[in-house]
């Protein structure tokens, strides 16, 4: 008997129930996804997803678009490659991602931004909580969201332990991309910002979502902004590669 008791208390621990961030998915097969997803409870975890034969079932194809935030449960073994997932459904409905363009090539380039430099992430519930609100953000905002992606990936930085040090600052100022931070005179190695680009990374870290409407730039601008952002992550996040993205990214916004 006390063997029946045990057995169905681990039973019941490995059913997980959470929410997640879809960050990836590809078919697998004829009949299923293979999916990544940030996970509140539990990181970044991969799911092996069957997909329904008919329309009635429960794991519907369209819940795993990248960045859709979600309710999960799966059956939760931290040994395995793949985890099985039983049950999903929308967490928080995305009004206009999926059908404004320029919405949804800055979502693609930030769900392919998150799929590499979340890799091996853990558990990081204040991580998490700034993603969802930030999808909710940009869903949510009907204009001035040019600069939503140059906000988003200077506060990232924060979370995953490397947010640049704005103390310091001056015209003329070197940035110091190892230590994250300004200074005076170029440091002895070659992960550096000289002036012009360090002024750029200063005016990104003065960016919110509040206030990223009032710093008025062109194509080009945003570009330069964007590169020394990607700069500064592909030397704190080991083999971070080009993103594909990146390029539709620039197109937009005059």
């Amino acid at each position: 008997m006390l063997f029946y008791r045990c057995f169905f208390v681990i039973l019941h621990i490995m059913i997980a129930k959470t929410e997640a961030i879809v960050l990836h998915s590809f078919k697998y097969g004829e009949q299923k996804l293979v999916v990544d997803m940030f996970t509140r409870d539990h990181g970044r975890l991969t799911f092996m997803v069957p997909l329904p034969k008919s329309a009635k079932g429960r794991l519907k194809k369209q819940y795993f678009q990248p960045l859709t935030p979600l309710t999960v449960a799966y059956d939760y073994r931290p040994s395995l490659q793949f985890q099985k997932l039983t049950d999903a459904g929308i967490l928080q409905p995305l009004s206009s991602i999926q059908t404004s363009p320029s919405k949804l090539a800055i979502s693609m380039f930030v769900a392919e931004f998150l799929y590499h430099a979340l890799k091996g992430e853990q558990q990081n519930d204040p991580l998490f909580a700034y993603l969802c609100s930030a999808i909710e953000w940009l869903d949510g905002r009907p204009s001035q969201y040019a600069n939503f992606h140059l906000a988003f990936l200077i506060h990232l930085s924060r979370f995953l332990g490397f947010y640049p040090n704005l103390d310091g600052y001056e015209a003329g100022s070197y940035f110091d991309l190892r230590a994250g931070t300004f200074c005076t005179a170029p440091p002895s190695h070659r992960d550096l910002l000289l002036p012009a680009e360090a002024a750029m990374m200063q005016t990104l870290m003065r960016m919110d979502f509040a206030t990223m409407h009032l710093f008025r730039m062109n194509r080009q601008q945003r570009a330069q902004l964007l590169d020394v952002a990607l700069r500064y992550y592909r030397l704190h996040l080991p083999d971070f590669p080009q993103l594909r993205s990146v390029e539709v990214l620039k197109e937009l916004f005059e």
